[in-house]
């Protein structure tokens, strides 16, 4: 079994399309993983059924028991987030403001404080459209840990991929170099870039990749809108030679994209697409770098 995160150096570049098109095209021979949290929006084009859905625990917050406390101040003078406002007479706790770290309960001298583990979001096993499994999951509005809901998603996706003996998971990992990145690059087989031909596209792909070698992964790119800066994309495509990247394909600007994305279908289902027989190259180019034996390994 082989693990392909797709990521790009930032949103928008068409990186959620792109895997929603290889989770289709990979149909039941794959587990597909939405582990850009944050956002997650691959729902929208696979279309899960939410059969399986779960709440996410993780971190803590501060409470404080009006009845037991005194009011003595020591819980503000040690707070170091300016989450204890006064309001009203009362020492109250400000939830986005509180770290979670634990020292106004070890100064407490009534024992009023308590910290509780915090509801973060829910994580869910879907069927799709495309007939495969899905695991994926939403972040509550202002929650962080969002790195440790991606490990829990994706190792999910990697028991079920295990237990079904399913050949790929298919990872839409977040926009960036952050955290919840560097979570779903973990255990990775191969790793897909999309970038987009101009001067800030090539910035983020060199960022991007650079925490990809830390972690010693394969890597591919895809190119997409290529031909919206020819310059550009010559650029990266030395870049790629450079750096040993593999070239999976260019993909030339579409309207059709968008226009598949507004009636909720990926780009190789939408009947009026230009993109679907380069699309589909690309996930065999993909299938072929990560299985060059051929066969199927597990």
């Amino acid at each position: 079994m082989k693990e392909i995160v797709i990521i790009s150096g930032k949103g928008g570049t068409g990186k959620t399309s792109i895997t929603a098109s290889f989770a289709y095209l990979g149909g039941k021979d794959i587990v597909a993983a939405d582990c850009d949290v944050d956002a997650a929006d691959m729902h929208l084009l696979l279309q899960p059924d939410f059969a399986k859905s779960e709440d996410f625990y993780s971190g803590f917050i501060a409470k404080i028991n009006q009845d037991e406390c005194n009011k003595c101040g020591k819980c503000v003078e040690v707070c170091r987030f300016n989450a204890i406002p006064v309001i009203d007479g009362q020492y109250i706790v400000k939830p986005l403001n509180c770290e979670g770290c634990g020292y106004c309960p070890r100064v407490c001298p009534t024992d009023a404080i308590i910290m509780e583990e915090q509801n973060v979001g829910q994580w869910y096993i879907s069927t799709t459209k495309a007939g495969n499994l899905m695991v994926h999951a939403r972040l509550r509005i202002g929650a962080e840990n969002s790195g440790k809901l991606v490990a829990r998603v994706k190792k999910e996706a990697k028991r079920i991929a295990e237990n079904t003996q399913k050949d790929y998971v298919v990872v839409d990992g977040s926009p960036g170099i952050g955290c919840p990145v560097v979570s779903s690059l973990s255990g990775a087989n191969f790793v897909v870039l999309v970038t987009e031909p101009t001067v800030s596209g090539l910035h983020d792909l060199k960022r991007a990749y650079q925490l990809v070698k830390k972690f010693n992964i394969k890597a591919g790119c895809i190119i997409n809108k290529s031909d919206l800066n020819l310059h550009a994309c010559e650029e990266i495509k030395d870049f790629l030679r450079k750096e040993s990247i593999v070239h999976i394909s260019n993909l030339p600007y579409d309207e059709t994209f968008t226009k598949a994305m507004t009636v909720g279908q990926t780009i190789v289902e939408y009947e009026k697409s230009n993109l679907k027989s380069l699309m589909t190259k690309s996930w065999e180019k993909v299938k072929e770098t990560t299985n060059p034996g051929g066969g199927k390994k597990k």
